[in-house]
């Protein structure tokens, strides 16, 4: 047999291995806790449109609590209509997978493996969906749509900074 052909063999079944993947360590996610409160909700939608005015941005925020439900949607003067879906989605992504979409987006960016989300119901590969931490659980998430992926995440982030104050 050619000695290429071994090699890509063998590369090719530890690749695909069951065992291997399962093998692999699962990261640590936060446990789901109590919903986040509509009056906190709007405390980080004001924070999170005073950062994207600060820069002449356009958004549409949606905040779900922790079991995905959307409890406030604002969207600003100006900004597109289709991003009043995109930032329900991300908020959903968010919370339903316990991690901000900018991760989903670095997987699917990658390739590979990592392509396999787009398979999944309800993922969002997009920066700008942020989880709402309280007491170190998922209390909720933000999501944010109207510019780019990380002008989205920056604005999500910077509304997060007012469950801080």
């Amino acid at each position: 047999m050619n000695p290429k052909f071994i090699v890509a063999l063998t590369v090719s079944i530890f690749l695909i291995n069951p065992f291997h993947i399962a093998s692999q360590s699962q990261p640590s996610f936060p446990d789901y806790g109590n919903p986040v409160r509509l009056d906190i909700a709007k405390k980080i939608v004001l924070k999170a449109q005073n950062e994207a005015k600060k820069n002449g941005w356009k958004m549409v925020f949606s905040v779900v609590d922790s079991g995905g439900n959307l409890i406030l949607l604002e969207r600003m003067d100006g900004a597109q209509f289709g991003s009043i879906d995109i930032s329900q989605g991300k908020a959903k992504c968010a919370n339903n997978f316990r991690r901000p979409t900018k991760a989903m987006e670095d997987a699917v960016a990658a390739g590979g493996i990592g392509l396999r989300i787009l398979g999944l119901p309800g993922v969002y590969p997009l920066e700008g969906g942020e989880l709402i931490l309280i007491d170190g659980k998922i209390a909720g998430a933000i999501g944010v749509s109207g510019g780019t992926s990380s002008q989205d995440g920056q604005v999500a982030r910077s509304g997060l900074e007012a469950v801080k104050e």
